[in-house]
């Protein structure tokens, strides 16, 4: 796949349903199941994620992926949403918004990102740890042990 296809973009309104879908699917892979009510902020994304940077990737007019950077404090973002169609995982579209989430991160201030993955997710520690963040710390959470990432942008090689 040529990368120079994908399209990264601002979540608009009209994306709400395929977004949501979107992510809601790749929860369901993961999980077998989802439960829609633990997933309230995506019923309205735009508001959910107010204030927010929240990203979508298009492949041929098709919504692909999806990923959001949420400030927590004046220094410190919480990548959240990060979602690639299983179709279309290992080819660089997650990669491609992490890069676009972490650079819109630099360009607000911020320092530090910090993220969280469930310990079952080994795709996703992967992936996470590939790009440079570092396990902080691992938690038991409502859904098992939550592996705690950061990273530190004044430090990040590249990013």
């Amino acid at each position: 796949m040529d990368s120079q296809q994908i399209s990264i973009k601002p979540f608009e309104r009209e994306d709400q349903d395929t977004v949501r879908n979107l992510i809601l699917d790749g929860l369901a892979e993961h999980w077998d199941e989802v439960d829609t009510k633990l997933n309230p902020d995506l019923n309205d994304i735009g508001a959910s994620y107010e204030g927010a940077t929240f990203l979508v990737a298009w492949l041929d007019g098709e919504i692909v992926g999806s990923g959001a950077l949420v400030p927590s404090s004046d220094h410190v973002a919480e990548i959240v949403r990060m979602s690639v169609a299983a179709e279309y995982r290992r080819h660089g579209i997650g990669r491609q918004i992490l890069e676009r989430l972490c650079q819109k991160a630099k360009e607000s201030g911020i320092q530090r990102i910090v993220l969280e993955t469930s310990s079952s997710w080994t795709e996703a520690i992967v992936f996470y740890r590939r790009f440079g963040f570092r396990v902080t710390s691992r938690h038991n959470g409502r859904f098992g042990c939550e592996v705690h990432f950061a990273l530190d942008l004044a430090t990040a090689s590249g990013r």
